[in-house]
């Protein structure tokens, strides 16, 4: 195979690694002289699996797989970037410049090619939504851009009043995803709960639910950009806890973002926020709220890729706010195993209040502060279902959930 032209990765204004590929599926990455000057080693700058370094990475391939999609998603833009599904460094050499965080990965320099926006008309969304299962992730040839996950899905740009598509890595501002037909009402259950994860507040994300294409949609906000008063989007570092940790969620026949496949589990997500985190205590007393959260909403599926940490600077972290909340357990034919083991409890169900109390303990955090958070959380979601409006299917299962949780 030819020699490939490194690429480089522009972050907080330098540009602070490149990234060089011997063979297909291989990425290494070697941060700059300009990274180590400014920054302090062993921070985690990238990624928390990546900590700074003069030493090159040989296994940076996983973090930077992270960033891909899965499924018929990555067989797609392999076919546009005329490569292989699983040479990384060849798709983000295509697709690298509007990815999950702040990172921004080229040949070139990150600012040479700002990108732009094409908008939407109403009639037009409809048709690219109703298209996407012939062009997932509706790229074309302009587009730069990247985002995780299997479900249909599509990157949005608010611009004023409509939509746009973002073009030549255009950092994205929202996130469209199409229903599964096989459930009905799922996007407006995890709108519902992203209302009530807003109504405690355990996230940022807004959500829309629109019908586009045929098809239910939810349209979310993007944690990880930030929008200024002229509708310009700055991007925000971010990774979720496969990269965090170094774990490949396409192990296990793509089971490896859960913990009873190799993925994170609890205690290793509450070890980074207790290295990295500006305020340990603090996020810790996150989890255990988000744990509690996903407890009584039935949600099962807070696997490895669900959960994200936020970069507040270089080298500190917090948790991400809370996405993804689909309430499975609504739904027989999913998840109502835990994506992450409580106490060592793996059905969600029989989780109560004394299995995160005691799951907390082993962070460490003290037992009488995560008993206090624990409730307080799940009193504050009973509560918010008087003043959010949620399916009645919905707030009758919270209700007995969090009856049973707290008793």
């Amino acid at each position: 195979m030819a020699k490939r032209a490194p690429l480089g990765v522009w972050l907080y204004g330098g540009r602070v690694a490149e990234l060089t590929s011997g063979r297909p599926g291989q990425v290494v990455c070697r941060y700059s002289g300009e990274a180590l000057e400014r920054w302090p080693l062993n921070i985690p700058l990238l990624s928390c699996s990546l900590l700074l370094s003069a030493r090159p990475r040989r296994d940076a391939g996983v973090f930077f797989r992270g960033m891909l999609p899965e499924g018929q998603h990555l067989q797609a833009m392999a076919t546009e970037a005329n490569v292989a599904a699983y040479d990384t460094f060849g798709l983000l050499a295509r697709f690298g410049r509007d990815v999950a965080g702040a990172a921004v990965i080229a040949g070139t320099s990150a600012g040479e090619r700002p990108g732009g926006v094409v908008p939407y008309s109403d009639e037009a969304l409809d048709r690219e939504v109703a298209g996407l299962e012939d062009r997932p992730l509706a790229i074309y040839d302009d587009s730069e851009l990247s985002i995780a996950g299997l479900q249909n899905k599509m990157l949005l740009v608010a611009d004023g009043t409509t939509w746009a598509r973002p073009v030549g890595g255009h950092p994205s501002t929202h996130i469209l995803k199409v229903e599964d037909r096989r459930y009905p009402g799922m996007v407006t259950m995890e709108a519902s709960c992203l209302a009530l994860a807003r109504a405690v507040g355990l996230t940022s994300v807004e959500a829309e639910v629109r019908r586009l294409g045929g098809a239910d949609c939810i349209i979310v906000s993007r944690y990880d950009r930030k929008v200024g008063p002229e509708g310009k989007a700055t991007r925000l570092h971010q990774e979720d806890a496969c990269q965090a940790l170094g774990r490949d969620p396409e192990a296990v026949h793509g089971q490896g973002k859960y913990q009873h496949a190799g993925g994170p589990a609890l205690a290793e997500i509450a070890r980074l926020l207790d290295l990295y985190a500006t305020d340990p205590i603090e996020e810790l007393k996150h989890l255990v709220s988000a744990v509690t959260f996903n407890v009584c909403t039935g949600n099962a599926d807070a696997h490895g890729k669900n959960v994200s940490f936020l970069y507040e600077k270089p080298g500190q972290l917090r948790l991400a706010p809370l996405y993804d909340t689909v309430p499975t357990a609504l739904w027989p034919r999913l998840r109502t195993r835990a994506a992450m083991t409580i106490n060592g409890q793996a059905e969600l169900g029989g989780v109560m209040r004394a299995d995160v109390v005691a799951e907390a303990r082993r962070w460490p955090l003290a037992p009488d502060v995560a008993q206090a958070v624990a409730t307080t959380t799940a009193e504050g979601v009973l509560s918010a279902l008087d003043a959010t409006a949620v399916p009645a299917q919905l707030a009758d299962f919270v209700r007995h959930r969090v009856t049973a949780f707290l008793a």
